[in-house]
């Protein structure tokens, strides 16, 4: 694939987008970042509510910044840059309470999942990789080479898979003949190693391997616990932080992070008075989390696990 065909083929249909915008409240001079810009489908609808305000966009997917930047071309406001959200103070050098609002969308987009040479989709045949950045250590790379401990353990803590010992072990046997190195080999393998009644049930067998894959291979939810702290301390009081989770797991972190944000004080309930002088830094906006609209999860079957949760600075 080239370049310009990447650029132009970079498509993602955005979720919940009239509820993101409502979420970030945003002023026509506001200052905002999208964390996670992919496609650029919620900067395209962000920028356009602006006007002497900034947008600030970011991916550390070279192939969501080179779409995004051409998407997004028609709008003085926005600048794209590439790196990862965990880094945005470094990468886009902006200092604490710089912005009015910050959108992180966790989601994998569609056309990571299907460009099949980027291997992220269980449906499609291309090779392990599974890299955001094109660097490090590929799918492949952890499937050949873990032990079945290992990658049990791995597809128990990021798939939350049931049969993670099953497949780990399916899968060590299988790479003793042959090397494991493409999507649909490690779909079968998996589809091989569950019991039947699991195979039927709702949903692709391999999804929660895959998942797990690219948890580990991106190192999602290390970057997502750092990157949460980074970009806090980039808003403005006042300042909204949205975020768009798709698992239990992102969720979780998500949920605990608001948590320690907006509680104040941590004393023992005995204590007749607060000693530890904790003042909560933020106020709850979505005491539940924001999911989408029937019609919209019939429409986009991507969106249905989505929760959107919303913090702001104090």
């Amino acid at each position: 694939m080239t370049g310009e065909l990447a650029v132009t083929e970079f498509s993602h249909a955005p979720v919940m987008p009239s509820e993101c915008l409502q979420a970030l409240s945003i002023r026509e001079d506001g200052r905002y970042l999208d964390a996670t810009v992919g496609g650029a489908g919620h900067a395209a609808l962000i920028a356009q509510r602006l006007g002497s305000g900034s947008l600030l966009c970011m991916d550390k997917d070279p192939q969501a910044v080179a779409a995004a930047a051409r998407r997004l071309e028609p709008y003085r406001q926005a600048v794209v840059l590439c790196g990862d959200f965990r880094n945005a103070d470094e990468v886009t050098g902006l200092g604490p309470g710089s912005l009015d609002g910050i959108l992180l969308d966790l989601g994998v987009s569609s056309h990571q999942l299907d460009t099949a040479d980027r291997g992220f989709s269980y449906h499609r045949q291309g090779f392990l990789d599974m890299r955001m950045t094109g660097q490090g250590m590929t799918a492949a790379h952890i499937v050949n080479t873990f032990t079945a401990g290992q990658l049990a353990w791995m597809l128990k803590q990021y798939g939350e898979e049931q049969y993670a010992s099953l497949i780990a072990g399916r899968i060590v046997k299988q790479r003793q003949t042959c090397e494991i190195s493409t999507t649909t080999q490690l779909a079968e393998l998996v589809v091989q190693a569950l019991p039947a009644a699991a195979r039927r049930r709702e949903g692709h067998p391999a999804r929660k391997t895959f998942q797990a894959l690219r948890i580990a291979v991106n190192d999602e939810l290390a970057a997502l616990e750092e990157g949460l702290e980074v970009l806090f301390g980039l808003l403005a009081p006042g300042g909204r932080l949205c975020v768009i989770s798709f698992h239990s797991l992102e969720d979780r972190i998500v949920k605990q992070f608001i948590a320690s944000r907006v509680t104040g004080c941590i004393c023992p309930p005995e204590f007749p008075v607060c000693v530890c002088g904790k003042e909560p830094q933020a106020i709850q906006i979505t005491k539940k989390p924001i999911v989408p609209s029937q019609t919209e999860q019939t429409e986009n079957r991507r969106a249905r696990s989505a929760k959107l949760r919303v913090v702001e600075k104090k």
